[in-house]
């Protein structure tokens, strides 16, 4: 289970710009403007490795109780109670204000470990900005700058303390062989809880038209065709701003590690409606964990064959960044599609979850460097030397050679199709490493002997002259 760590602060101190930071993305909208964030938003920060963690960005404190001030302090106060480390964001330009130090009030009545982010430090000297806050009373406190992304791994530093021992993870002996673990995710009320009860046959899930009907996270373990799957039912991410109970705000963190854990995720959405802003949301936290996936029209059977065209041409269009995955065409309501639906889940996962020999990784980056080198970058070419297998869901390759960090974008994502198509690879991301080889003499000095000290002293004499 992913820990969560809290943004807390008043408006306008810079959570939003340190939530996107620490998760690398623009996820949370960013303004000068106060009150910008009302709704809490959540992501997971993967900076640290073997130890991913969830964050909350929430809305700015204040002493309003009414209105929409008065509910961003309440859901901000929902996020810190759910947290198990609060970081409180202050403005190093603006000092300790009153505000500050009620919001610090609250948070010490927690319990909860307490780390002071002090932001907008550039341009200002660290040492002094802290010692203005040291009255605080809070013994870690970190200087920092999202903005420009600096002090951020000192305050991961000061996270990593105070996070929970990872899971261990589940020994695959002492799990049912050729489990395929299965997430089905989507917005409320695409139909998820009726797709897994048509497949078990029963009413396992509660099926609601009430948008919002599962909370958490059930497993239900199936035997089909001869084979075992584990399908997670995950609760549906609403609209930020339809979203008020805390309950259905945890849930979002279900889901999240719900993708963490599955090993394919059913992309699921409602073909009457076509691809929505809160199926790209979700379509990203699939892309963001690396999952394989299979997107799922659902209620394709309501729809006339005018409806069906427009739909597909639609789908095709708004899908291009993920043009390698597959998109079947399914009704939970009335089981079909669901043959095809389970084909295009193994073609998926068999891609995934493939292994690679070092031999054939290099061959196929020698026939793409073959068919395109590389362009010429600052007047010079990046050089490819080797290739190896880094993992597996998703497919990993790790290619080592000089001047890599200079390779184009674009000849990036040509290697990413070459890979993508010579090794029949659909349903799944796939993602490359590139590595330069250290010079083991970078560091060296050439100390020049007597005698030739003695030689370029006559040269210069000469060269004066």
């Amino acid at each position: 289970m992913l820990a969560l760590v809290a943004l807390i602060g008043r408006p306008n101190v810079g959570k939003s710009t340190l939530f996107n930071a620490l998760t690398r993305s623009r996820d949370a909208l960013v303004h000068d403007e106060p009150g910008v964030t009302r709704d809490r938003h959540y992501g997971v920060c993967r900076i640290i490795e073997d130890l991913p963690f969830a964050v909350v960005d929430t809305g700015g404190l204040t002493e309003q109780t009414e209105g929409i001030a008065g509910a961003t302090t309440q859901q901000a106060l929902a996020a810190a109670e759910e947290a198990q480390v609060l970081v409180f964001v202050v403005d190093a330009r603006a000092g300790l204000l009153g505000p500050d130090q009620s919001i610090l009030t609250d948070l010490r009545r927690s319990g909860k470990p307490v780390i002071l982010a002090v932001n907008k430090v550039d341009g200002l000297d660290s040492d002094i900005v802290l010692a203005e806050f040291s009255g605080c009373g809070i013994a870690t406190m970190i200087a920092l700058s999202a903005a420009h992304r600096s002090g951020i791994d000192d305050l991961l530093d000061a996270i990593e303390v105070h996070l929970p021992e990872p899971e261990p993870v589940p020994d695959p002996s002492e799990q049912p062989p050729g489990v395929m673990r299965i997430a089905v995710v989507g917005r409320p009320n695409v139909g998820k809880s009726t797709l897994i009860n048509r497949i078990l046959g029963e009413d396992r899930l509660i099926a609601s038209d009430v948008p919002g009907t599962t909370r958490d996270a059930i497993s239900v373990d199936i035997l089909r065709d001869g084979r075992q799957y584990r399908l997670v039912d995950t609760a549906g991410i609403r609209r930020k701003g339809r979203v008020e109970l805390a309950v259905e705000k945890f849930s979002i963190i279900k889901t999240l590690q719900a993708i963490d854990a599955c090993e394919v995720a059913i992309v699921l959405i409602d073909a009457s409606e076509g691809v929505t802003e809160q199926d790209a949301t979700v379509l990203g936290y699939v892309l963001d964990a690396g999952r394989a996936f299979v997107i799922a029209a659902n209620k394709w059977d309501g729809l006339s064959s005018y409806q069906r065209s427009q739909t597909q041409d639609m789908l095709s269009r708004k899908l291009t960044f993920v043009e390698w995955s597959e998109t079947v065409f399914i009704s939970a309501l009335h089981g079909s599609g669901l043959g095809e639906l389970f084909k295009a889940l193994h073609r998926a996962h068999v891609s995934a979850t493939r292994t690679f020999s070092t031999s054939e990784v290099t061959r196929a980056l020698e026939m793409a460097y073959e068919a395109n080198p590389p362009p010429v970058v600052r007047g010079h070419v990046p050089k490819m030397r080797f290739a190896h297998p880094g993992g597996s869901n998703p497919p990993t390759f790790i290619v080592h050679g000089s001047r890599l960090k200079s390779l184009p974008e674009h000849y990036r994502r040509y290697l990413e199709n070459f890979f993508r198509k010579r090794f029949k690879l659909v349903g799944t991301p796939i993602k490359f490493e590139f590595r330069e080889g250290e010079n083991p003499y970078g560091e060296r000095k050439n100390v020049l002997s007597e005698k030739q000290i003695a030689s370029r002293r006559r040269m210069m004499r000469h060269v004066k002259r």
